[in-house]
């Protein structure tokens, strides 16, 4: 790796804007969102911890995405307001290909996640009276271990094989993290095998739990159809709008960002939608799962009535 990369030692990460202005403004704006991304997941993994009422197969996926969001942002948003205020922008080349190693994980982690989350809805809506019996705790611990295991072997492959091209110079990564896109336009020479490993990982990761995704849902429909009272289907949907509201937004920006061909990046607009899953979906995730759930609501205010009493 040393000697295909030894004109290259770090990496200059030129961010949003040079104006010192903006920057403090966008310091304050992440500072806000990591804060909220905190703050929202940490509560809700306590919650979910910590009432007995919350201890389904559904609510641990839900508590796990909130631990993974945390993690996620961890990666990324210290860093980016790090950029905004100091003058020095560079990243080690140990530190880009750890910081790029940990977002694929953890990106590619969420995608199984979140297949994983769809499954447990089509068994709570077509199969009520064996859910807990099909979704045993065994089943879902090894769901989620073998998310995390796909996650980072996928991210070890892509990892491996995106820091060993040639870097002939050119350090200046026109974004605010070590992301795919402007690292492969940095590289020298690009070569078929790289891009058939990139497709690989795009089917492996993205496509495929897609395509579980979808199959799940029809499924999910199709019970739901089959349910009699209007009541009872409004009810049944309303068990799965959350997940399918995160699934939506984090899907439709990964699939805008990495399903198209290298020619058709466009650095200064993909960086919008970078910060959409990188910063905004964790802050997001722990408010879809928790204004739209009865449960979780209820949880929250027996806990700040524990708090407030105390």
């Amino acid at each position: 790796m040393e000697k295909a990369n030894h004109t290259v030692t770090e990496f200059i990460l030129v961010g949003f804007s040079t104006d010192p202005v903006m920057q403090l403004v966008l310091f304050v704006l992440f500072l806000l969102m990591y804060c909220i991304t905190v703050m929202g997941n940490i509560t809700l993994i306590l919650l979910i911890c910590t009432d007995s009422r919350l201890y389904t197969a559904m609510y641990f996926f839900i508590g796990n995405l909130s631990f993974l969001d945390l993690w996620y942002s961890t990666v990324y948003t210290p860093k980016i307001m790090l950029t905004c205020i100091s003058d020095d922008k560079s990243i080690s080349f140990a530190g880009c290909l750890a910081q790029f190693l940990f977002s694929a994980g953890l990106a590619c982690t969420e995608c199984y996640l979140l297949a994983t989350m769809a499954y447990d809805r089509y068994i709570a809506i077509s199969k009520p009276l064996l859910y807990n019996q099909v979704m045993s705790s065994r089943l879902s611990l090894y769901l989620v271990a073998a998310s995390y295991t796909g996650g980072f072997i996928n991210s070890i492959i892509i990892t491996s094989e995106t820091f060993t091209l040639t870097y002939c110079g050119d350090n200046v990564i026109d974004d605010f993290f070590c992301d795919l896109p402007p690292l492969v336009k940095l590289a020298c020479d690009v070569k078929d095998s790289y891009q058939a490993v990139l497709y690989f990982i795009l089917a492996s990761n993205v496509i495929t739990p897609t395509v579980l995704i979808l199959a799940s849902y029809l499924f999910i429909i199709a019970a739901i159809l089959r349910i009699q009272s209007t009541q009872g289907r409004l009810k049944a949907f309303s068990t799965c709008g959350s997940h399918l509201t995160a699934v939506t937004l984090y899907y439709g920006s990964i699939l805008y960002m990495y399903s198209r061909p290298s020619t058709s990046y466009s650095l200064q607009r993909d960086k919008i939608v970078s910060v959409f899953y990188t910063v905004a979906m964790p802050m997001l995730n722990p408010m879809i799962y928790s204004f739209r759930n009865k449960d979780v609501k209820d949880a929250l205010k027996k806990m700040i009535d524990r708090i407030r009493v105390s």
